[in-house]
């Protein structure tokens, strides 16, 4: 099994941090504009990928496994093929004025190019989130930043 794994510090609290990974609504400030569902534990949650256009790139489905104060995890039910299975994990520390985020998206079968595309996404993501949390203002897709000719 192959994991992808960042660790990135928000400037703040942890609750916060939590919050936007873990409600319909703080996911789509940073990750997709597009999501629906219910991100209570046991839930589920569909994001959608569209072009600035309208057209789709791509969608998934999660199941929000876990939602605990410092760990929120999502299973990966629908989508491509080799995201299906999968897990989502942040993991969330307090240090200072700073919640450092352990995030994995884990139990991929293989590194691929498509596992290499999904981790710098992620990376973008990630720092999507940072910028929702200190500046009140996101890039979720569509207004991510475009890194090849996937998206």
């Amino acid at each position: 099994m192959v994991d992808i794994i960042h660790r990135i510090g928000i400037k703040a609290p942890v609750s916060k941090v939590q919050a936007a990974v873990s409600t319909v609504e703080g996911v789509a400030g940073w990750w997709t504009r597009d999501t629906t569902g219910s991100a209570r534990a046991g839930g589920k949650v569909n994001v959608r990928f569209l072009h600035n256009g309208g057209a789709e790139i791509g969608q998934m489905d999660f199941e929000v496994t876990k939602l605990e104060p410092a760990r929120v995890e999502w299973r990966f039910v629908g989508g491509p093929e080799e995201w299906l299975g999968t897990r989502a994990t942040f993991e969330l520390a307090q240090d200072g004025d700073m919640t450092v985020l352990l995030f994995g998206h884990r139990g991929w079968k293989e590194a691929i190019e498509f596992t290499a595309h999904c981790s710098t996404k992620w990376a973008v993501f990630l720092m999507s989130l940072r910028d929702l949390l200190e500046t009140g203002k996101g890039k979720p897709a569509p207004d991510d930043l475009k890194i090849d000719n996937w998206n």
